[in-house]
């Protein structure tokens, strides 16, 4: 096994999440579902596979003493604060410059902090197969999972799985990536899941330190020009004031849109293990046990005459009479409701809020 370092990317605010989710205790930081925090189990899975102390969380300072409190076996040296969020490109820019000073040629595990993975040991196989591959070939891997609906609110992955003559790795079911699909509409989604060749974009990825800079370099050489000038002023008594501006002056671009749809050489395995990442509180719903009617909840909550409704009541006690399709969410200070197929649309009650300056219910 190589030097792995995993690289979990906590960033987040979670707005389709509202209004349990806020800027200080955001999604990844709450039991959303099952037992830890989302974060907790996120490090918890990777137990057996990769060192605690060579796991680095990317974040924002007013997330960072949640973390430490949540995450006492991480070191403190390895939460890096970003000033402000650039999506995924530079904090993957960010940490693998920050791996390099330990070992440029370390593997990096990069993951989201609030995925599920239902069965774990299937999870970690992928994982160490993905590893292998990214240490001996050099390029980049991803992992897709195996599509089970018409999903609109994910990516795709288009693979190639016939004979490729070209692919070393395809016996152990690794497979060239034909192309990323950005998420569709609801009859692409329709046609991709016919086509058997799709599988959603899972946003976990794995290579070599120096493979991901050495693409950086040369597909985002603007970013990479503000990371090095980061990279140099380590250390020294200038870097807070450095770290601030460079970043601030970084565009915002994801890693697949900036790197992984133009690079070369890209690998993709199929997961298969009980992922979701838990966009929405449909999600949630979904993956909740329910009774006879279709109904979950969670807290003091009486069902009427309802059906296919989730309820999280808090510490409050809630009933519903005569309701079908609903998700209910209370917390001390807000409620939300909406149609079960609409929680994707939440993030829109949380833009309201900014432009109205509530900003105590964010």
């Amino acid at each position: 096994m190589p030097n792995v370092y995993a690289v979990i990317m906590a960033g987040g605010v979670g707005t389709r999440f509202w209004p349990r989710s806020r800027e200080k205790t955001p999604k990844q930081l709450l039991e959303i579902v099952g037992k830890g925090t989302m974060i907790q189990n996120t490090v918890g899975r990777l137990r057996d596979l990769i060192d605690p102390r060579k796991i680095v969380i990317v974040t924002n300072k007013t997330q960072k003493q949640a973390l430490v409190r949540q995450l006492p076996e991480i070191p403190l040296e390895n939460i890096l604060l970003e000033p402000v969020g650039r999506n995924t490109a530079p904090c993957i820019g960010l940490a693998a410059m920050y791996i390099r000073r330990f070992d440029p040629e370390a593997v990096m595990v990069v993951l989201p902090a609030d995925h599920i993975m239902q069965d774990e040991e299937e999870f970690r196989r992928v994982l160490r197969l993905a590893i292998w591959v990214a240490e001996e070939s050099g390029s980049l891997i991803t992992v897709g999972i195996q599509p089970t609906r018409p999903e609109t609110g994910y990516g795709y992955i288009q693979v190639r799985d016939d004979e490729d003559p070209g692919n070393p790795y395809f016996e152990k079911g690794v497979y060239h990536v034909r192309t990323f699909a950005e998420k569709p509409n609801l009859p692409t989604a329709y046609r991709f899941l016919e086509s058997g060749d799709f599988l959603w974009n899972s946003g976990m990825f794995i290579w070599r330190v120096d493979a991901i800079l050495r693409e950086i370099q040369l597909l985002l050489p603007e970013m990479n020009e503000e990371l090095l000038k980061i990279d140099d002023a380590f250390g020294t008594e200038k870097f807070e004031q450095v770290f601030d501006t460079a970043y601030r002056t970084i565009r915002g671009i994801s890693i697949d849109y900036g790197v992984m749809e133009k690079a070369k050489s890209v690998y993709v395995i199929k997961g298969n293990f009980g992922w979701s990442d838990v966009g929405s509180w449909d999600e949630v719903m979904r993956l909740a046990s329910k009774d006879e009617q279709g109904n979950s909840s969670n807290g003091k909550v009486f069902f009427h005459n309802s059906k296919n409704t989730y309820v999280h009541a808090g510490n409050k006690f809630v009933a519903t009479v005569d309701v079908d399709n609903v998700i209910v969410i209370v917390t001390e200070d807000s409620v939300l409701v909406c149609k079960k197929d609409h929680s994707q649309d939440v993030k829109e009650v949380v833009d309201y809020l900014r432009r109205k300056q509530l900003n105590d219910y964010l």
